[in-house]
């Protein structure tokens, strides 16, 4: 009988793609396991993309804290506790390390494993935990949850290129009515590259192709909605689609430009050209793996600040002010380049 591995990475949605490469690593180095994975619902369907996971346990964490009394009602938390105790682990890996994350592997039958308090985002976490690892907090994020799972599952760390498990899922095409996906949109305001650029970057680029621009957010598709004004003829604002539908129109583009959002990962995940604009966040721990990955970083001497909020220039022309040297022109020269080459 297979040895039973559970695996504990709920989101968002760039730490769920994180955590792909480490599961490829050990599907390799450890054939005889079989992994389940808990995650949350709105993530699910990337979970179940890898070929290495036999059962996929959503867990709506996010819904339910919302109306917590409606989730206890409908019986939704009784039938996710029945089908999370259905199955007994020979070892239960949080490879989130957070208290939330932790006290979920407590729920589940088995061993658990996870990161030690120096490593782990938030330090209490450890304490749920049986066996414990350090992971350097410095390295990428992708590259501290392959070493998580070496430790954890007892194989040498693989030094190859990430691996996604994603091959053929989701083949590359040709012949869409969109040259190049533009990934505007992201949670935090202070990632936001100013809308006026992307206007620009339009204006510069649609003479030569046409561009998708997907939306998650009513305020995404609001803000899709006025760039593609500047040329309705070459600018499609995408209908609303799932994730397995964002996979298939990256899939078609020549080369994919993102701010640091969760899609940008689903991108690189693709094997696709991608240009990642970074304001207070940084590339080199977080950014984009893959190849033909490119980084333009903004300039601040508070960089990486790591702000949700950017704490200055709130009055100034270009908000976040860090984006201001990231010019449409500097995109567009690296655009050409990569969608010729």
């Amino acid at each position: 009988m297979k040895q039973k591995v559970l695996l504990v990475k709920t989101s968002s949605l760039g730490d769920v793609l994180h955590l792909l490469p480490a599961l490829s690593d050990a599907c390799r180095q450890r054939p005889e396991l079989t992994f389940h994975w808990l995650v949350e619902e709105g993530f699910a369907e990337v979970a179940a993309w890898h070929p290495g996971v036999a059962k996929v346990i959503p867990v709506a964490l996010r819904r339910w804290r919302k109306a917590p009394l409606l989730a206890l009602r409908s019986g939704e938390l009784s039938d996710f506790w029945r089908t999370l105790r259905a199955e007994s682990y020979d070892q239960v890996v949080d490879a989130q390390g957070l208290l939330k994350s932790a006290c979920l592997a407590r729920l589940a039958h088995g061993p658990r494993s996870g990161l030690d308090r120096h490593s782990a985002r938030e330090p209490l976490a450890a304490l749920f935990y049986q066996h414990t690892f350090p992971v350097d907090r410095a390295q990428h994020a992708l590259q501290r949850l392959r070493q998580l799972l070496a430790s954890a599952l007892q194989y040498p760390l693989q030094a190859s290129p990430a691996d996604y498990g994603l091959a053929g899922r989701f083949p590359r095409r040709s012949g869409a009515e969109y040259d190049w996906v533009f990934l505007h949109g992201t949670t935090w305001p202070s990632k936001q590259w100013p809308e006026s650029h992307w206007v620009a970057l339009v204006r510069l680029c649609t003479p030569h192709g046409r561009v998708l621009l997907p939306w998650g957010t009513p305020a995404e598709r609001a803000r899709a909605e006025r760039i593609a004004r500047v040329a309705p003829d070459r600018v499609t604002v995408a209908a609303k689609g799932n994730l397995t539908q964002l996979a298939n129109w990256l899939a078609a583009a020549k080369v994919v430009v993102a701010v640091d959002t969760g899609p940008a990962h689903l991108a690189a995940a693709l094997g696709l050209p991608l240009i990642g604009l970074y304001g207070p966040t940084d590339p080199h721990r977080t950014g984009t793996v893959g190849p033909n990955q490119h980084a333009l970083q903004g300039r601040c001497d508070q960089l990486p600040c790591l702000k949700r909020v950017c704490p200055l220039g709130a009055h100034a022309a270009i908000h976040p002010p860090c984006f201001d040297p990231l010019s449409p022109d500097q995109v567009w020269r690296l655009l050409k380049i990569l969608s010729e080459g």
